[in-house]
């Protein structure tokens, strides 16, 4: 394993410079505090060819891989500027669509959604079924070779700013299965379609994308809709869930050395007692313990990229890469909120309202008590526990 970048890596990971230029952590803040999506920068990354990504050039996109989706998250998160509509669209969706879509989905959804004319988000949970996937509600009747969609989804985020849904639904119920991941099936549905309704879900947290509840009731769909083979979609779902992981680790670790960065800065400047408080162990060492962990994290994370890329097994590296990322946001938010005493509280500094989501992301979208689960079942031969 070469851990070097090339040429093409490197701009990639540096690009979070370059759009930062224009659209830098205060334009992402005050977008953010005032719950708004800020639509100028996609359409900026759009244009420069960031969304399509994971999408064959044929379709659209640049053909590039888990390592390169992962450096752009995590590069663009190093300036302040952390996107989870990058992680439900480009990761989650379109990726799987030019993998397992129709034609009319790879040749007419796919073009432009990579050009930023039409988005997607991700609709797996549901007020009953959260990280137990299995009890999933949402149903799909047959009728012919037609579909009939009923159930509500929860947490989506970019729901009123997406124009498709990849949404998670069973196809035959679970009582009705020979094995528990069998029935589901995934479909890629027009949101504007009879019987979708939408309602925001209210969250305490500074972000510009905001969290919605999708309500399906009775929505026709046909076999254009179907992503990959009916019945079969947890297989495509087990695809979606190491990139969710991996993607959101680089993000992690980028908007920890943001804050770390920010933190040293300040503790440069500050003078306390005729010296900076930089120079006290008592404000350095955390700083720095924070950082040995975010770059350790982030080794994790690119060797998860790479066993992806490479086809390899990635889900045990991918499961301490997202547990570790997020335990080490938190810890290098929290330095640098120390490091900066009261003044880290003040909106001036933008420190304190990088914590919501760096904490929200230890419980979202899988918590880290079942990567710790899975870490201890799959990789170390432990019992299995739920």
């Amino acid at each position: 394993m070469d851990f070097t970048l090339n040429d093409e890596q490197r701009q990639i990971y540096e690009y979070g410079g370059q759009l930062a230029q224009s659209f830098d952590n205060t334009y992402w803040l005050e977008h953010a505090r005032q719950h708004t999506f800020p639509r100028e920068m996609f359409q900026q990354i759009a244009n420069d060819g960031f969304l399509g990504m994971m999408v064959p050039e044929e379709y659209g996109g640049t053909g590039l891989g888990m390592t390169e989706m992962m450096l752009f998250m995590e590069g663009t998160a190093n300036y302040g500027i952390p996107l989870l509509m990058m992680v439900v669209g480009p990761c989650m969706s379109l990726s799987h669509l030019s993998k397992h879509g129709t034609e009319f989905h790879k040749k007419e959804l796919l073009p432009a959604a990579c050009k930023g004319d039409i988005q997607f988000c991700f609709a797996i949970t549901e007020p009953g079924a959260g990280s137990n996937s299995i009890k999933t509600k949402t149903m799909a009747k047959r009728n012919g070779n037609r579909f009939s969609l009923s159930g509500e989804k929860t947490f989506i985020t970019g729901a009123d700013v997406s124009d498709y849904c990849l949404v998670v639904a069973r196809t035959t119920p679970h009582d009705q299965v020979s094995r528990r991941t069998d029935g589901f099936t995934l479909f890629a549905v027009d949101l504007k379609k009879k019987g979708v309704d939408k309602q925001r879900v209210k969250i305490s947290i500074p972000l510009p994308e905001e969290q919605w509840t999708l309500f399906f009731d009775e929505v026709d769909l046909g076999p254009e809709d179907v992503v990959g083979h009916i019945d079969e979609g947890f297989n495509i779902l087990f695809d979606t869930l190491n990139p969710e992981r991996i993607i959101l680790s680089g993000l992690c670790c980028g908007l920890g050395r943001f804050a770390l960065n920010k933190a040293v800065e300040y503790a440069n400047e500050r003078v306390v007692f005729g010296q900076p408080i930089g120079a006290h162990q008592g404000v350095q060492h955390p700083m720095a313990k924070a950082h040995t962990n975010i770059e350790m994290a982030s080794l994790m994370g690119r060797r998860a990229a790479w066993e992806f890329d490479t086809g390899q097994p990635a889900g045990a590296s991918a499961n301490m890469a997202k547990y570790a990322a997020a335990e080490a946001g938190i810890e290098a938010v929290d330095a640098a909120l120390q490091a900066h005493g009261g003044a880290g509280f003040t909106e001036d500094t933008g420190v304190y309202e990088m914590y919501p989501l760096m904490r929200l992301l230890r419980t979202a979208p899988v918590n880290r008590e079942l990567c710790l689960s899975f870490i201890g079942e799959k990789v170390m031969g432990l019992p299995k526990s739920y």
